[in-house]
């Protein structure tokens, strides 16, 4: 049974790979040819020409955070998994596929600016200044849910704080060969990624443990790697980092397929937890109907607005041909889609009401990639350090990156261009998500909520929101290019109407006055956004 699930969802990636993705390409007259941004605006820092493969290592990490594990298990836990992954497979295929490639391919057509900046393109001056701003936010709940959930990660298992920091060595001195020794890359791959996955044996033998308030100490520490990591150049520690955490993704996508098939053969593992549970989330969660919530819970898996950032933040300057755009984007997101399939099936092989589902996601992923692990000979306790291991590295890769493309919006608002912005923007962003991750929250009887929590649902109608909005600057392009974008217009209008109801539930609901002055604040930035993209395309149609 739970191997089907699976099959099914390969089956239909790779068809929708092989006809709806190469239609895209041909819709946008992707031209090999055509010189890219990375060539043409090179500058050794942001605009570096890359390979395809080195590059989809950087953006498949890099999108690939917790989002696509965290939001399918709970989405799960509320509804049953069936809901879960009809909308994983139908969303990864028309709606957050199409969001990453054309909003990635409108940023390689735009000299590789970011999508806010293509709005003061193809919209007002004002509209662009509140794009900007609402990017900017969404960036920040980004890096204090992350943030929170990564310094968590680390103060409970220090194996875990040993081998990613050990990576991040890794990483850099992976850089450093390639970049100023001139080491080829086969080579350099071949010395340094199985010191990738001994960092993981290094880490069990030598756990870092921190006494006291151990995840204090990691946020501020994670804090400062967050301001290196996005003032450094790509090449030293971003490129080669994002590289080979794919190959961890990679291995996590591989154990979790491999041990699925043979465990359901074997009968070591089987599907428990029922597909359907209910359409509305359950009493202890607060109440909620399955529309919009469980469109705006899986907020990675199937789309996320922060993709749309990354294509055009990063990877577009990154790009060195045009026909890898569709290999780069539209592929991440049917991986992405894959990975939030296995975290589902992390939830189907627990039965209801079991111990294990009452733990964080992270660890209900990490549990069940001890399972699966198995099918290979190792331990469920190394298994279950690798998939906690992955999970961080994850989490690091959208740190970063999220920090960067934040400095890059920061600095683009402001037209700050001198080199020095680049530490004073870091600073300024990485300032506000520590006073948020620091402050208490309660769940209104005194009981502690941790920041990630208190902040996810804002954040999944905010990164949905984006994505939305990424759509319509994207439709705005096609239809003033006089090309037919019906393929956009529906899973735009479809995101407009999902993350905005969910926002207003935000504010009907929440008792947070944090969550609610913001969300009151984003809906008005969106709303202006739409208002004034149909008053442009009204303006061209007549």
């Amino acid at each position: 049974m739970i191997s089907t699930v699976l099959i099914i969802t390969l089956l239909s990636f790779v068809t929708a790979y092989r006809f709806y993705g190469k239609s895209l390409a041909k819709w946008v007259n992707s031209d090999r040819q055509a010189k890219t941004p990375a060539h043409t605006e090179q500058d050794g820092v942001d605009y570096v020409p890359t390979s395809w493969i080195v590059l989809f290592g950087h953006h498949f990490s890099s999108i690939a955070g917790a989002g696509p594990i965290i939001g399918p298990i709970v989405a799960a836990k509320y509804f049953g998994w069936g809901p879960a992954l009809i909308w994983i497979i139908i969303g990864s295929i028309f709606v957050g596929g199409v969001h990453d490639y054309l909003s990635h391919f409108i940023s390689v057509r735009h000299k590789g600016y970011s999508i806010g900046e293509i709005c003061r393109i193809y919209l007002s001056p004002l509209t662009y200044k509140s794009f900007l701003i609402f990017t900017f936010v969404a960036l920040i709940y980004v890096l204090i849910v992350f943030l929170d959930l990564t310094a968590n990660t680390f103060a409970v298992s220090g194996a875990v704080a040993t081998a990613s920091s050990s990576y991040i060595v890794i990483a850099i001195l992976f850089g450093l060969m390639t970049k100023l020794l001139r080491v080829k890359f086969l080579i350099a791959t071949a010395i340094f990624l199985p010191l990738v996955f001994l960092s993981l044996y290094f880490g069990i033998q030598f756990p870092l443990t921190i006494g006291g308030d151990a995840k204090s100490f990691w946020i501020i520490i994670l804090l400062i790697y967050c301001f290196i990591a996005s003032t450094a150049p790509v090449w030293i520690l971003l490129q080669p980092r994002d590289y080979l955490s794919s190959y961890l993704l990679a291995a996590c996508l591989i154990i979790g397929t491999i041990g699925v098939f043979f465990g359901d053969i074997s009968g070591t593992i089987s599907a428990q937890f029922p597909a359907f549970v209910s359409l509305w989330k359950t009493p202890e969660t607060q109440s909620g109907f399955i529309f919009p919530t469980l469109f705006i819970i899986i907020a990675c898996g199937a789309v996320s607005g922060f993709h749309s950032l990354v294509g055009s933040g990063t990877t577009s300057k990154q790009l060195d041909n045009e026909d890898h755009a569709l290999k780069v984007t539209y592929g991440a997101m049917l991986v992405e889609g894959v990975l939030a399939v296995i975290a589902l099936c992390a939830v189907i092989i627990a039965a209801k009401g079991t111990a294990v589902l009452s733990e964080t996601p992270n660890e209900i992923f990490a549990n069940a990639m001890g399972q699966f692990a198995q099918t290979f000979g190792l331990s469920p306790e190394t298994g279950y350090k690798f998939g906690l291991l992955a999970i961080s590295t994850f989490l690091l890769t959208t740190l970063d990156t999220a920090t960067r493309l934040s400095r890059l919006i920061f600095q683009e608002f402001f037209g700050l261009k001198k080199p020095i912005w680049r530490y004073v923007s870091t600073f300024v962003t990485v300032v506000i998500p520590a006073i948020v991750v620091f402050m208490k929250f309660s769940d209104g009887k005194g009981g502690f909520i941790p920041a990630w929590k208190v902040i996810w649902p804002v954040f999944g109608a905010t990164n949905q929101l984006l994505a939305a909005m990424a759509l319509i600057v994207v439709y705005v392009w096609m239809k003033s290019a006089g090309k037919k974008a019906i393929f956009v217009l529906y899973p735009m209008i479809f995101m407009i109407i999902t993350s905005i109801w969910a926002l207003v539930e935000n504010v009907i609901n929440s008792t947070n006055w944090l969550i609610t002055t913001t969300a009151v604040i984003l809906i008005a930035l969106g709303s202006f956004v739409i208002y004034d993209s149909v008053r442009v395309l009204g303006e061209k149609k007549e």
